[in-house]
């Protein structure tokens, strides 16, 4: 008995907290070249009003209030963080917060910086797409869409895994953002489930397919993710719809698919599903025709919808018009739709845990963390072989993926340093459309870790898509060799055949 007590407190979460602990500590105590403290030591509120060039070189080096460079301590504290998240030491929102605070408390960045995510349009486009997604589930549409799209294409458990990769990769002509679209989708699924009275073991299955889809399918057109995209293709001038269709739609379709094989062979179901027909129809008959709230909510979708395609037009950005909508559809007369108690459809963990995943990559830039890891991860020659230079620029990108753990964040370090390394950083050749659409797909269509990949992580609820990083390390690992293929094998021919290398 004293041995089974033992082993309940070194279980995965205790030694996921002392392994964490222990990698800050060497981190932050033990001397690692181009992280020294050199020159004269400033705090970070001393330079506040200085030019940075003259805080980062040898003269000045911006140290933490224990005189560590803000660069280690970054690192320290991110891997630590890292290594908690992917132990499950305690719910990610716990440990997103707890790595906040300490970047405040140690004096690592301003508050200004460690918060910034909230000043612009993200957190707030995740609370609105939790709120019109909540809508449409509760005014009944989500149900009515979901008893119509059982009737014509659901037969059994493998359509619906079908299912939500096709509906992803045709909503992403429609809504040009993967959580808007992904809560919409899982706002259906969660019906079907419920109807076809589904286990909970295979409803997870269901839910992970929703936002596993949104991965790969968000990067078939440049509006499928409205803001990495874009992001992506202004790192070599930028590109218009047409052209990213060209460049990503061939790779992105076949990653797509690739993804959904290996989802069908991993993830089955625990038993048999078949859907009653006739009960669907039953359903719908009981529901009759659309209630005003429905018909509300139809009109709002649309709106939005359309205002999401037009964003090039009255370029006002999609955060605001979705935050705007899920704040509209409250107000009497033109919604009533939602009421005081669907606040708490919005999880505060996961805007919690969102803030620090942007945290890592933007406290990063600014300390010195990322241009560090940039340089100590690539090679001082360029291999002559396209292929394997393909492998390499891809195997980095990965590397750089899992220790920084954002999409976003990897962005800004990965790319500047592989078009410095491929091209010299002229981003007028056209080998750097290229190299940044290859470096982009090795990250932005992989995860080992729900927190690895912003689509993923958003559904990693139990109120969302309803599965944890079991599931998603289930697919990560195979879907590695996936990204391989796809960036080396597919993009770099095609990319030759498109004359870009």
């Amino acid at each position: 008995m004293a041995e089974t007590a033992a082993q309940k407190k070194l279980g995965k979460r205790e030694i996921g907290l002392i392994a964490g602990i222990i990698v800050f500590l060497l981190l932050y105590f033990i001397p690692i070249p181009g992280l020294e403290v050199v020159g004269k030591a400033v705090h970070i509120g001393d330079v506040s009003g200085l030019d940075s060039s003259l805080t980062k070189g040898v003269d000045y080096t911006v140290v933490d209030v224990f005189g560590t460079s803000t660069a280690k301590a970054c690192l320290a504290l991110s891997l630590m963080t890292v290594v908690f998240w992917a132990t499950g030491v305690a719910q990610n929102g716990y440990t997103a917060g707890l790595y906040l605070g300490l970047l405040a408390v140690m004096g690592i960045e301003t508050p200004s910086t460690i918060f910034y995510s909230w000043s612009g349009g993200t957190m707030w486009l995740v609370i609105g797409a939790y709120l019109i997604a909540n809508a449409v589930k509760t005014s009944g549409l989500g149900e009515r869409i979901a008893y119509n799209y059982m009737l014509r294409f659901v037969t059994d458990f493998r359509s619906i895994i079908i299912g939500s990769f096709v509906l992803t990769v045709i909503l992403s002509l429609l809504i040009p953002h993967p959580w808007p679209r992904a809560f919409l989708i899982m706002a259906v699924m969660s019906i079907i489930i419920e109807s076809s009275h589904i286990e909970h073991e295979d409803a997870v299955k269901i839910g992970f397919s929703v936002f596993a889809a949104s991965v790969p399918a968000s990067l078939i057109f440049i509006t499928g993710d409205a803001v990495i995209n874009p992001l992506a293709a202004s790192y070599f001038g930028g590109a218009s719809f047409v052209e990213w269709f060209i460049y990503m739609g061939p790779p992105s379709i076949i990653m797509t698919f690739i993804t959904m094989l290996l989802f069908l062979a991993l993830f089955k179901p625990s038993k048999q599903y078949s859907i009653n027909k006739e009960e669907i129809k039953a359903k719908l008959e009981q529901m009759g025709s659309m209630s005003k709230n429905e018909k509300k909510a139809v009109v709002w979708l649309v709106i939005a919808i359309v205002l999401w395609m037009t964003d090039s037009i009255h370029h006002v950005d999609i955060a605001w018009i979705t935050f705007i909508i899920g704040m509209l559809i409250s107000f009497p007369v033109i919604g009533n739709i939602i009421g005081p108690k669907d606040w708490s459809a919005v999880p505060v963990h996961v805007l919690i845990f969102l803030t620090a995943a942007m945290a890592i990559g933007k406290v990063g830039g600014t300390t010195g963390m990322n241009a560090w890891i940039a340089k100590t991860i690539f090679p001082a020659t360029v291999p002559d072989n396209i292929f394997v230079l393909a492998i390499m620029v891809v195997a980095i990108s990965i590397i750089i993926h899992m220790l920084l753990g954002s999409v976003i964040a990897v962005m800004g370090v990965a790319v500047p340093a592989i078009l410095t390394f491929t091209v010299g950083g002229d981003i007028s050749q056209s080998a750097a459309i290229a190299w940044t659409l290859i470096c982009y797909m090795a990250v932005a269509s992989h995860y080992m870790f729900p927190f690895q990949h912003l689509n993923t992580l958003v559904g990693a609820s139990p109120d969302t898509g309803m599965y944890t990083q079991k599931e998603t390390l289930k697919l990560g690992a195979p879907l590695i060799i996936a990204v391989f293929v796809v960036c080396v094998c597919v993009m770099v021919p095609w990319f030759m055949l498109l004359g870009l290398l």
